[in-house]
């Protein structure tokens, strides 16, 4: 399907993607992340900078003083009405990338202006997300084994059956073993907190549910997509330090709080794409054929309905 058939501004946070993508090819399996992600974030924002639509980043590479490109607050789209809250992750799992393992992707999401939480003194969130099974049936203050018996019980499967992500770190070890001790299927995973909270609100890609403690700024970029997909999350602030605590409270974060998808990301469309560099779950890896590059971008606009595989070729 040819990206002509998309509306603005999702042509252009395709193409960002794309650009991306390819920008950072020649580095991936590499084993230098920050240089992969350096090559992808130039990549990006030179794709950007022809955007035919306006928007603030509000979810990007940090402040401007420690991000000159793609910087939180950076404007995209100079002269035009700026109607758009952006999200950049040139690549989701930089050292997936940068050793050439599976799950690398380059990702943007976007929802009107306003709409995105930002909340960038605390780094961390812990997270439920689902399908649209989930959606008025599961509760991120319930305990994990009532969560899995209930989507089980509303997917129509045993609990063995159920395949529950949860990225392998050392602050989700009791989640960990609740998620095995229930006897469900732990989808183990190091990076990509995006593309694997994705694939759990697609949900029949290998992933029925996703649990843990995991990037809060991946969370908001997560919500937009699980927006578009008619699934559900939850989400709530986890600072996992007492100097991230302090700013936390300094800056009036409600750290008790149990945000639904709307405080996440609200609004009247969601924009959301990803394109693989390397294989994942939704989408297939760069693929060098004779003289092209081939690659597949998973994308989901609102106003479009259901999710569209893309399949781009590019000359080398």
């Amino acid at each position: 399907m040819s990206e002509t058939h998309l509306g603005q501004p999702t042509i252009d946070i395709f193409a960002a993607t794309i650009a991306a993508a390819v920008g950072s090819w020649r580095l991936v399996g590499k084993g230098d992340k920050n240089a992969v992600d350096g090559a992808a974030v130039d990549a990006m924002r030179a794709s950007l900078r022809a955007a035919n639509f306006g928007g603030v980043v509000v979810i990007g590479e940090g402040e401007k003083d420690e991000a000159p490109m793609l910087f939180s607050g950076e404007i995209i789209g100079a002269g035009q009405p700026l109607e758009w809250d952006i999200a950049v992750d040139p690549i989701d799992g930089t050292a997936l990338a940068a050793e050439g393992l599976p799950g690398a992707v380059s990702v943007m999401a976007a929802c009107p202006r306003g709409g995105m939480m930002n909340a960038p003194e605390v780094h961390y969130m812990q997270k439920i997300v689902s399908g649209p099974a989930g959606r008025d049936l599961l509760d991120l203050d319930f305990t994990p084994e009532q969560n899995m018996r209930l989507l089980a019980d509303a997917l129509g499967k045993p609990v063995s059956m159920l395949n529950v992500a949860v990225i392998d770190k050392g602050r989700n070890r009791d989640l960990i073993a609740s998620v095995q001790g229930f006897g469900a299927n732990w989808v183990r995973f190091a990076e990509g907190d995006v593309a694997m909270a994705v694939a759990a609100a697609v949900g029949d890609v290998g992933v029925d549910l996703l649990l843990g403690i995991g990037g809060n700024p991946e969370g908001v970029v997560t919500a937009c997509a699980v927006q578009a997909l008619g699934g559900f999350m939850q989400g709530r602030l986890m600072p996992l330090s007492p100097d991230e605590m302090s700013r936390a409270l300094a800056s009036g974060n409600d750290i008790e709080r149990k945000f639904e998808l709307d405080d996440l990301a609200s609004g009247e469309r969601f924009i959301f794409v990803l394109t693989g560099l390397t294989d994942g779950l939704l989408t297939a890896g760069i693929k060098e054929v004779d003289n092209e590059m081939h690659l597949q971008s998973f994308v989901l606009d609102s106003d479009f309905g259901q999710p569209r595989l893309l399949e781009v070729r590019i000359p080398r």
